[in-house]
């Protein structure tokens, strides 16, 4: 297993709506993201637990585009992934902060 941490700088607070919210399922080539609201200082935290090793540019670049779409202020993202493509990452991101935010998913 490989802990990845990346921290953004938020410029929106997240829309009101729930504390937390968690989406996807721990499964082969999926993932589990969960989203809190938590005193960060203004920032976004991402932690990823991933059973796939090597990819942390590919993160990277996933993650880059998350943060330039949704600069969102004190939350902090837990991610336990087993291999999911970025694609399906970047689909469980979007869905979990539109569950925060009170959207249906």
């Amino acid at each position: 297993m490989e802990t990845l941490r990346y921290r953004f700088d938020g410029r929106n607070g997240a829309r009101t709506g729930l504390d937390h919210a968690l989406v996807g399922v721990v499964a082969s080539g999926n993932l589990e993201v969960l989203v809190e609201r938590v005193p960060l200082g203004g920032a976004m935290e991402i932690e990823i637990v991933t059973a796939a090793r090597g990819f942390g540019e590919i993160w990277q670049a996933v993650l880059d585009d998350f943060a330039a779409r949704h600069s969102l202020q004190d939350v902090r993202i837990s991610i336990n992934d087993v291999g999911a493509t970025p694609a399906v990452v970047s689909l469980r991101l979007e869905q979990a902060i539109d569950v925060l935010q009170g959207a249906d998913a």
